[in-house]
């Protein structure tokens, strides 16, 4: 209930009681005593006095004007009459009359200070709500403007991090590469020569497979390295993924010439989002895999299925002894290697985890399914011919950040 409505109900409640508050004294005096009596006057007097201070001027001038009427009725000879028979009656309408104007008066005044104080006091209340509301959404104000600033100055200091760690990875790169490429060229030349000693042409033929492995091995670190970095460089465009296993396959036997490799295609050809070198290097790194740990001279079969929700799903089947129960969990970290079933030298457990960073890069998943050979099978979506900025159908993608969620292993 607002003010106005409370003093609105208590101007009301004054003006009834200037009524039946009179009423009500003539009642009981005349229970009372049932006579005639001239200072009954004084109780009158009081009501009035009573009503001046609570109410105001116009209550306790109504109850002074009924006070008069029935005492003039009641109790001034002649009785049940309205009439002024001597001097005492104007004296009493005077004193009923000033009493109300006198008294009335100054509690109307009173009155009205206490209306203004108490608007005064609300008005201050709601200052100073107002004012508390004010500091509250200034004290919000400056909280959000310290970590507006605090977070530009994070971006500002990862946006650094991040350059310096991808000229770092160029520096590493280059700096690795070239005297490993200047080692190999060097070792094929001494190998071309014709009048070579045999002794020699076998040392160099194994100094120059050490050199072929140690830069897969900086390689794979260094990809591994970006991958973790979050700073993979992808071109994705629409691939035929039929293709980009026959091509897998025709490398595969230059690596590995005596090992059969069974490809199988339900449905038609199938084009996935991805990138090309990276999606063969996927594919080399799981081939790889079954060839090591494939039981020797058994085929390897890849598989190529369009998958649930728009993805294609690619299968890497080996017929060897499959991955350890204690290592079905882990086989995707780094550093984490199986049982080899050829005489090739094992890696470094480095190849599974860089298939599931490169998969998850490009926005697919990778898992080994159940089954006692070695099932490894990763999806990657569907195209839906995404253009590129400058009109063609390829998309050069910087690869800041890695899909939400690990892999999902089965």
């Amino acid at each position: 209930m607002t003010g106005n409505h409370i003093h609105s109900g208590r101007r009301l409640l004054g003006y009834a009681a200037s009524v039946v508050a009179p009423i009500a004294v003539t009642l009981a005096l005349l229970s009372l005593s049932g006579g005639v009596s001239r200072d009954y006057i004084f109780i009158y007097l009081a009501v009035v006095a009573i009503l001046a201070v609570l109410s105001g001027l116009v209550p306790a001038l109504l109850a002074a004007a009924a006070s008069f009427l029935l005492v003039d009725w009641f109790f001034v000879l002649p009785l049940h009459t309205l009439t002024i028979a001597d001097q005492t009656d104007v004296v009493n309408l005077l004193v009923f009359f000033g009493t109300a104007g006198l008294v009335g008066g100054l509690g109307s005044r009173r009155r009205r200070t206490q209306l203004k104080a108490e608007a005064l006091s609300g008005q201050l209340r709601r200052a100073n709500l107002d004012l508390e509301r004010l500091n509250l959404e200034q004290s919000r104000a400056a909280a959000t403007a310290l970590q507006l600033a605090q977070t530009r100055q994070q971006v500002l200091l990862l946006t650094e991090s991040d350059r310096l760690r991808r000229e770092l990875l160029a520096s590493v790169s280059h700096e690795l590469r070239t005297p490993l490429a200047s080692l190999l060229t060097g070792t094929t030349a001494l190998m071309a020569l014709d009048d070579l000693d045999p002794r020699v042409r076998r040392r160099l033929t194994a100094l120059e497979g050490e050199e072929r492995r140690l830069s897969r091995l900086v390689s794979d670190l260094l990809d591994m390295a970006r991958i973790e970095g979050h700073a993979l460089d992808l071109r994705l465009r629409d691939l035929d993924l039929t293709e980009a296993v026959a091509a897998a396959v025709e490398r595969s036997r230059y690596t590995h010439p005596g090992r059969e490799i069974r490809t199988a295609r339900s449905g038609p050809p199938l084009e996935v989002v991805a990138d090309w070198d990276r999606l063969g290097q996927i594919l080399d790194n799981l081939i790889a895999n079954a060839h090591r740990h494939g039981d020797a001279g058994m085929p390897i079969e890849i598989s190529v299925v369009r998958g649930l929700r728009g993805m294609a799903v690619t299968r890497v089947l080996d017929e060897g002894p499959g991955v350890p129960p204690e290592l079905r969990d882990t086989i995707f970290e780094r550093f984490v290697r199986g049982p080899s079933s050829s005489n090739e030298p094992a890696g470094i457990g480095l190849g599974l985890a860089i298939v599931r960073g490169l998969v998850e890069a490009q926005a697919g998943r990778v898992w080994l399914e159940d089954g006692d050979s070695g099932r490894f099978a990763f999806s990657l979506p569907l195209a839906e011919r995404v253009a590129s900025p400058d009109g063609g159908e390829d998309a050069h993608v910087d690869v800041n950040t890695r899909p939400d969620g690990p892999a999902q292993h089965r």
